[in-house]
C-alpha cells in the first residue's frame, strides 16, 4: 500500500515541472493530499499570489481534475518547507517538522531554529541541541509565523 507521504511525493514531482512550465513565474511550494481524492498545491509567486492566479493554476492540472478536486493557495503566514532551498531560506528561523520516523529518539514531530540547511539534510536546535535531519525524513514542514513583521 502506498504512503500519503508517498503519493504527496509522487504528485508533487508531476505537479511542480506542468505547473512551473504553463504558469510562468509560479513555484510551487508544495503539494498536500487533503484526501484520497483532494490535494491541495501552494503556490508563490514573486508578485504575489491571487484569485486569478489560483485559477490559472487549477486549469493547468485540468489532466488531474477527472480524479482529484485541486485546491490552489497561497502558502500564508506559515509557508511549507520541502525543498533545500526552503530551508535555507528559513535559517534562523523557528520551523515545525513532521518525521517519517523517530530522530535520535525523539519524538515524530519536533519544533525547533533552522540551524543550517545542506544539500541533504537540516539541522535544526532542538531543546538546547543541534539535530541534523536528513530531508528524506521529514514528511511536512512548516515555518512558524513568529508574528514578526
Amino acid at each position: 500500500m502506498t504512503s500519503t507521504f508517498t503519493r504527496e511525493r509522487t504528485l508533487q514531482d508531476e505537479i511542480a515541472p506542468t505547473v512551473e512550465e504553463r504558469v510562468p513565474g509560479v513555484e510551487v511550494l508544495a503539494v498536500e493530499l487533503v484526501s484520497p481524492s483532494r490535494f491541495c498545491v501552494y503556490i508563490d509567486h514573486p508578485e504575489g499570489v491571487d484569485h486569478a492566479l489560483c485559477e490559472r493554476v487549477t486549469f493547468a492540472l485540468d489532466a488531474y481534475r477527472d480524479d482529484f478536486t485541486i485546491d490552489v493557495s497561497s502558502p500564508g503566514p506559515e509557508p511549507p518547507l520541502r525543498k533545500p532551498a526552503h530551508f535555507a531560506a528559513a535559517v534562523g528561523r523557528s520551523v515545525s517538522l513532521r518525521l517519517d520516523r523517530d530522530a535520535g529518539g525523539r519524538r515524530r514531530r519536533l519544533r525547533g531554529e533552522v540551524l543550517d540547511a545542506g544539500d541533504e539534510s537540516v539541522t535544526l536546535a532542538v531543546a538546547g541541541e543541534s539535530l541534523r535531519i536528513p530531508y528524506e525524513s521529514v514528511v511536512r514542514a512548516n515555518l512558524i509565523d513568529e508574528g514578526k513583521t
